[in-house]
């Protein structure tokens, strides 16, 4: 009927119609015994009754801290405690890592990163910014199941591996959200966070929200396609840019619309068109000419970092960053990627501090 696939139906049940080249787990028990759990432990991790949301914490699944944002905004991190960090890094890899993602993605995906994104838009005469609000609290588990029974997966199994991918945060933790700006987004965060969601700290929630975003970024590439306009994404950040007759007018509605259609929301606040007379950014890097780190970038984790030598880590760590070390060395990293000779220079800088005590 209209060139689409009809399941067949046996006496033991519609047969699954498998869409993507995941493992063929037709039942719960199959399913457990795949992840080399028993039933009781899947439905456990799973979390099919939200106990998680009530249970108290040694019992919790998750470890859950607040983070302040720019603009007096607030956000949680969701870490899982070790046994479900791998169980959720094993579906990713067997599962989700089968499903599409789309070309636009560069975020979080092997062999791609911030310059790979940042890259088709360097020395464009307009670059347009926009950034998807909420992210990973906005992708609900019911967006996850509805993805992995695409892939033909059985109600039962999608469920349960959506379970293990997602989360509710608890009603005491949400309590003590920290005082920031108080708008609709916040109310809409906290709404997100209180159902269950991608957690932003999960191993697997990239993966699973480049999945999720296929479609959005299927649609957002054929807009711009059509309006001669270069398009990608890392994470929530969507990029465009051409030449000085962008057709602002078609492209901004365009991807509201989308947006909105997809089950997102763009943050307006964060919304930039910028011409070649300013700094353009994409992914953190200036892309006037090639994509590069920010000199005040530079300048300011250099003086992080002299500071780090005189005063110790701590006094530094303003952030409470639970492994600052290694947050240094991303950020030593991340600038090196397109400025290896400042990195070197960052580089030795690190290597003078004292980490003991």
């Amino acid at each position: 009927m209209n060139g689409e696939k009809v399941t067949s139906v046996s006496p033991l049940g519609p047969r699954p119609v498998w869409r993507s080249p995941v493992p063929r787990w037709t039942t719960f028990d199959d399913c457990a015994a795949a992840l080399d759990l028993t039933p009781g432990e899947l439905a456990w991790f799973a979390d099919a009754r939200s106990w998680n949301r009530r249970a108290g914490t040694a019992l919790r699944h998750y470890r859950y801290r607040w983070l302040a944002t720019a603009g007096a905004g607030i956000r949680l991190l969701e870490q899982p405690k070790p046994r479900l960090a791998e169980l959720q890094r094993r579906v990713c890899r067997h599962v989700v890592g089968a499903l599409p993602v789309h070309e636009a993605a560069h975020g979080f995906r092997r062999g791609r990163s911030a310059i790979t994104c940042a890259a088709p838009h360097a020395g464009r005469a307009l670059v347009v910014r926009m950034d998807l609000e909420g992210f990973f609290p906005a992708v609900s588990a019911r967006r996850v199941r509805s993805l992995l029974e695409l892939a033909g997966y059985p109600a039962a199994v999608a469920a349960a591996l959506a379970g293990i991918l997602t989360t509710a945060a608890p009603v005491d933790v949400l309590a003590a959200a920290p005082d920031g700006r108080r708008d609709p987004a916040r109310t809409r965060l906290l709404n997100n966070l209180a159902s269950t969601h991608l957690p932003q700290g999960s191993p697997s929630a990239p993966a699973v929200a480049n999945a999720v975003t296929h479609h959005l970024d299927r649609r957002l590439a054929g807009l711009a396609r059509t309006l001669g306009v270069r398009y990608t994404r890392y994470a929530d950040d969507l990029a465009f840019s051409g030449d000085a007759t962008l057709p602002l007018h078609r492209l901004l509605p365009g991807v509201r619309l989308i947006v909105r259609d997809e089950g997102f929301r763009l943050r307006e606040s964060k919304t930039s068109v910028t011409g070649t007379h300013q700094r353009q950014r994409i992914a953190g890097l200036v892309v006037n000419s090639s994509p590069a780190a920010a000199r005040p970038d530079y300048d300011a984790l250099k003086a992080l970092l002299h500071n780090r030598v005189r005063t110790g880590p701590q006094p530094q760590n303003r952030l409470c960053h639970p492994d600052f070390r290694a947050y240094l060395l991303g950020r030593i990293g991340w600038i090196a990627a397109s400025h290896p000779r400042r990195g070197e220079k960052l580089r030795a800088l690190f290597d003078r501090i004292s980490w003991q005590g």
